[in-house]
């Protein structure tokens, strides 16, 4: 019934810090600066990512995709009748996520979800707001999005059973973790068993690895800018470090995202950790540090590695024109 990461919204007391991390060290394209908002660009969509300056929690919402008004119409239904509460939106609320409808909830930690369908798309070229060559985005959304928890186990039905994200693959050392899909990228959507709630990170998935590279680069040439170092996610494949936003949260930024097909994927327990190499999170408490180093370096002893990027000179040729003969 969902079918993608549609946007985010962000509260925040340090907007124009927000502004010059998403477009400097992100590459988003701002869009409007109007009083106490700021938006941004990745793609055709006329936003993706919403900042409001607003006091209160980090997250301010994660806005769903489904593909019509009356799959709209069934989810809220489908919703109301375990109990949730729905609310409609209000035109102008539509009008400023730029989306033809949408309807609002909440999950059972207190995060604001809003529905959509009808998307509003400009025929603006995309300008990045530092060199890049753009954003892997159209029906696999946004990105992914990812909730630090408390209770999984509260979390869990909600999105599994009643918002219909299926399970890609669950970790239970050194935390609790578990990615759920919702097209084919291999995750739109995540929950960690932290102890913790709020906002985890969102991830933003360059199509030029060169890309990750400078902004990698980029964040080193400020103390402190980098919450994860470069590495290899073992489920979904990304290359990829992570920032601290102006919020506290992460943002990762990655490469080379795993695409699964939906309807055959089954699913996976990781028993290695989430990295094959790298993602050294000096933010942590040391114990916790090492048990996550100890994992990627036991990853490393067994010699477990991702498959290599598909290397096919016809088929890059004629992507380029100059097909080999």
């Amino acid at each position: 019934m969902i079918t993608a990461l549609g946007y985010l919204g962000i509260r925040t007391d340090r907007l124009s810090d927000w502004s010059d991390y998403a477009s400097g060290q992100l590459g988003l394209q701002a869009v409007d600066r109007a009083a106490g908002q700021a938006a941004f660009r990745m793609d055709d969509r006329k936003q993706r990512l919403i900042v409001t300056a607003e006091t209160g929690d980090d997250l301010a919402c994660m806005g769903w995709e489904v593909a019509d008004a009356p799959s709209l119409d069934r989810l809220c239904a489908r919703l109301s009748d375990a109990g949730v509460e729905v609310r409609p939106g209000t035109r102008a609320l539509a009008d400023q996520r730029f989306v033809t409808g949408l309807a609002l909830a909440q999950d059972p930690a207190g995060n604001r979800l809003e529905f959509f369908h009808g998307p509003m798309l400009t025929e603006d070229p995309f300008i990045p707001g530092r060199p890049i060559s753009g954003f892997k985005t159209g029906p696999l959304g946004m990105g992914h999005a990812v909730l630090h928890t408390t209770d999984i186990d509260t979390l869990l039905p909600f999105y599994r059973d009643l918002l219909g994200f299926r399970l890609s693959d669950y970790g239970l050392q050194p935390i609790p973790l578990y990615f759920f899909h919702v097209n084919g990228r291999h995750h739109s959507f995540a929950m960690l068993g932290t102890g913790q709630t709020g906002f985890h990170h969102f991830m933003v998935e360059y199509t030029n690895l060169d890309d990750v590279g400078q902004g990698y680069d980029l964040a080193q040439q400020s103390a402190g800018a980098v919450a994860y170092t470069l590495g290899r996610h073992t489920n979904d494949w990304m290359t990829s470090f992570y920032t601290n936003t102006p919020s506290g949260f992460f943002v990762e930024t990655g490469w080379g995202g795993r695409i699964i097909e939906p309807d055959k994927w089954q699913i996976q327990v990781m028993e290695h950790g989430p990295s094959f190499w790298g993602h050294d999170r000096p933010h942590l408490q040391d114990e916790q540090r090492r048990e996550f180093r100890e994992l990627a370096l036991d990853t490393a002893r067994q010699g477990l590695q991702a498959p290599p990027p598909t290397d096919c000179p016809w088929l890059w040729g004629a992507l380029s024109g100059n097909r080999p003969v």
